[in-house]
């Protein structure tokens, strides 16, 4: 009687256990109603839990979205691997799931903007008593190619649902004492590939951040911290990473120069449209961290393709004046017709805005005479 007591008790909780961590499931073609067939993320009491084998990662400088934090995650079903490429995203193989959760730490109906702590890792879930989830973005890789899946967390925060056409979210930002109301926009399927699409001929749809620059920093598994790319290497999701990585700079880090973060920042924030092949090609103006060129950069550069979104002001950057620089108008604005990025966000990221100024303050170069445009 007592034993199978015990195998009772045992069972329950291995019950228990599975629900928490579900295995993952490569969908290769039909894209599930709820999140939760998926595997990758699991809710166990009032905590939202990794799949079995999904691994959490985080970029040195990300791309900003209304102040929202955001766990990142990557599966691969078993002995699939990536292939390191230097100056690109991993080339990840087909059944490659990507994750990227986007959620607010919360005191009862508010939002609160204040500093990541990294609430999730190989030991710990993300408290849903004290962080409201918005949404959940998939890149799911495909034989025919990378396909964005996006689903919305319900009010009670149980389950999320697909949606193809997106959503608004009306939420209120609390910083201090101020109280700023915006409108959370979720991207439809077609402005996924306003990001996700940066090479304008192709049109081919890839991931932005996993880059060897961006992963090559530490991450507290649970166990303690270890280098994101030898983790994935480790984890057999990985091979052919060598021995010294490139790595970006940390955007708000001020031990680091102004120009290695400000140009990390334009890279991730900016040139996924921003480069000689992607949808802004024809503006000239390059972001891409590859780029050295000063006219590519915007310095002393005339807009070409700005319209009516100059501000009045003549060149994208004017070396020393941020407040006559077109880009940090843009980066400023909340005007559809002016604001920079387009897509993405509905407020001003008010610190990425100030390290740019102040990186342009920093120019001591001059605009005497209009420079040609880039060739």
């Amino acid at each position: 009687m007592i034993y199978r007591f015990v195998l009772i008790t045992f069972a329950v909780l291995l019950a228990a256990c599975s629900a928490q961590k579900p295995t993952p499931v490569f969908h290769a073609a039909d894209n599930p109603a709820a999140l939760s067939e998926w595997g990758v993320l699991a809710l166990s009491g009032d905590r939202l839990e990794l799949g079995q084998g999904v691994i959490p990662y985080d970029l040195n400088t990300p791309l900003f979205t209304d102040y929202a934090h955001k766990l990142r995650t990557i599966w691969m079903p078993e002995g699939m691997s990536a292939s390191y490429r230097e100056g690109d995203v991993l080339d990840f193989p087909v059944g490659t799931v990507i994750s990227k959760t986007f959620y607010y730490p919360s005191d009862g109906d508010a939002v609160l903007k204040r500093d990541d702590l990294q609430p999730v890792s190989g030991a710990k879930g993300l408290d849903l008593r004290t962080h409201r989830l918005i949404e959940t973005r998939l890149l799911v890789r495909r034989a025919a190619g990378w396909e964005p899946v996006s689903y919305v967390w319900n009010a009670a925060q149980t389950e999320a649902k697909l949606t193809r056409i997106g959503a608004i979210v009306k939420l209120t930002l609390h910083e201090s004492a101020a109280e700023t109301p915006f409108a959370y926009a979720v991207p439809n399927i077609n402005q996924c590939a306003g990001c996700h699409a940066p090479n304008n001929t192709t049109k081919l749809m890839t991931p932005i951040g996993p880059k060897p620059r961006y992963l090559n920093r530490d991450y507290n598994y649970g166990g303690g911290a270890m280098n994101q790319l030898d983790k994935l290497t480790e984890a057999g999701f990985l091979t052919g990473s060598v021995a010294e990585p490139p790595k970006a700079a940390i955007w708000d880090d001020t031990a680091l120069s102004v120009d290695a973060r400000a140009r990390a920042y334009l890279d991730m924030n900016c040139a996924h449209c921003h480069n000689p092949a992607g949808p802004a090609d024809t503006s000239g103006l390059h972001l891409n961290i590859e780029n050295d060129s000063a006219p590519h950069l915007g310095i002393c550069k005339n807009a070409v393709a700005a319209g009516g979104g100059t501000g009045g002001r003549k060149y994208d950057i004017t070396p020393g004046r941020p407040d006559q620089s077109i880009t940090t108008y843009r980066m400023a604005s909340t005007d559809p017709g002016a604001m920079m990025p387009e897509l993405g966000r509905s407020l001003t990221h008010k610190e990425g805005v100030a390290l740019i100024e102040e990186w342009i303050a920093a120019m001591d170069s001059v605009c005497d005479q209009p420079r040609a445009e880039p060739q």
